[in-house]
């Protein structure tokens, strides 16, 4: 479990596989998610040629909770490209991680050569309709309209209950392996719910733990997420792929058209009855071939 310490005093969580030679891609998590996604992904890197690294944001794991931002973990991506030796890297991406991947491109685009997203959800506020997923009731859109219009602080307050709620229901601290697991998968639609139980218990048992254990990781997230990004996405100087799965009812294709349509070089690849984890899941070879 590699920990790097940052120039402020805080630490960074990180690990990395596939080929130690290949192509430097860094690896976003989704939300509440991990570096250990990315675990998934050695295989099809080293076979791509792709040196996979990946850093749990602030608040996830054993990295140092920081205040909600965008810009504080695209300058820990760097610094830990730094610390590695690593010039200039890929980006990938997946779910909310896509909108931090795009943030980094955007503060540093002279160390982002290439950036693939798999489920990113559009700036949702300025989206017609201003929402990232279909089917919303009036509840779910109000309380997207509550995030579009809040600040990180106050959004914060808005997500706290709802977390809690969920968290004390996974109930990360639970030492019983297989019952974690279980609670772990059953929020998930059933296509993702399938393979995320497929892992050994005690894998997704530590999945669950290093995710949800500290509340300010998923606290940070949806502050910012659902908010206005401080960041311009005409700033992406890089190539962008945004991959969706067709059944992705998290983030539907519609999120890649309005994203497309916003950044300077960018192009929508649509993974045909796949949903949302599950696009990442089996599409490993063919986002990692397009970044190498």
């Amino acid at each position: 479990m590699p920990l790097t310490t940052l120039r402020d005093g805080r630490t960074l969580q990180w690990s990395e596989g596939g080929d130690p030679d290949g192509t430097p891609v860094v690896f976003c998590h989704g939300t509440p998610d991990t570096r250990r996604a990315s675990w998934g992904g050695y295989d099809a890197a080293a076979r791509a040629g792709v040196r996979l690294v990946a850093a749990n944001r602030p608040g996830y794991g054993a990295s140092t909770p920081a205040p909600p931002s965008y810009l504080r973990p695209a300058d820990d991506l760097v610094e830990l490209a730094d610390a590695l030796g690593v010039e200039s890297f890929g980006l990938l991406g997946m779910s909310v991680g896509g909108t931090f991947a795009l943030a980094t491109a955007a503060r540093h685009p002279d160390r982002v050569r290439r950036v693939a997203t798999v489920g990113c959800p559009g700036q949702s506020a300025l989206m017609d309709p201003p929402y990232p997923r279909d089917g919303l009731d009036d509840d779910g859109r109000a309380f997207f309209d509550a995030l579009a219009a809040g600040t990180p602080d106050s959004n914060v307050e808005r997500v706290r209950p709802g977390f809690l709620d969920y968290r004390s229901r996974i109930d990360p601290d639970d030492p019983d392996d297989e019952a974690l697991a279980r609670r772990w998968a059953e929020p998930l639609p059933p296509e993702d719910r399938v393979l995320v139980a497929a892992g050994p218990a005690a894998e997704q048992a530590a999945a669950a733990r290093e995710a949800t254990g500290v509340p300010d990781g998923y606290l940070a997230d949806a502050a910012v997420v659902f908010a206005r990004w401080p960041f311009a996405l005409a700033d992406v100087r890089c190539p962008v792929v945004l991959w969706y799965g067709e059944r992705d009812g998290q983030a539907p294709p519609r999120n890649g058209a309005w994203l497309a349509a916003h950044l300077p070089v960018a192009e929508v690849r649509v993974l045909a009855g796949l949903g949302h984890l599950e696009s990442l899941v089996r599409g490993w070879p063919h986002v990692l071939a397009a970044l190498a």
